[in-house]
């Protein structure tokens, strides 16, 4: 290790135990040789790197060009707000107001 550098040491605490068919444990098995990869190894990396995929997919939005320029010109100029929020906020601060 290089002198000053810190390396992250991760723990292995946790278990995950679930049940397969004997097809797909076979399936596995054989993918993780092919790896050249533990059984453990090859299932653990598979599964974070699937689940990392599926949060990802689900967290980031990805806009075309002319949705992103859209977004973008509506921040800078935002519409009026509609008769009904304005009424809502008028409630709102009639609310607060009596509250204090």
């Amino acid at each position: 290790m290089a002198r000053g550098s810190k390396a992250a040491k991760t723990t292995n605490e946790d278990r995950m135990d679930f049940r397969l068919s004997s097809e797909h444990k076979a399936l596995i098995e054989k993918a993780a040789a092919y790896s050249g990869e533990s059984l453990t190894g090859f299932a653990v990396s598979t599964l974070v790197t699937e689940a990392r995929r599926i949060v990802r997919e689900h967290e980031i939005v990805a806009l075309s060009a002319a949705d992103r320029d859209r977004f973008l010109a509506l921040l800078d100029r935002p519409p009026a707000p509609a008769d009904s929020l304005r009424r809502a906020g008028r409630r709102h601060r009639d609310l607060i107001s009596r509250s204090e």
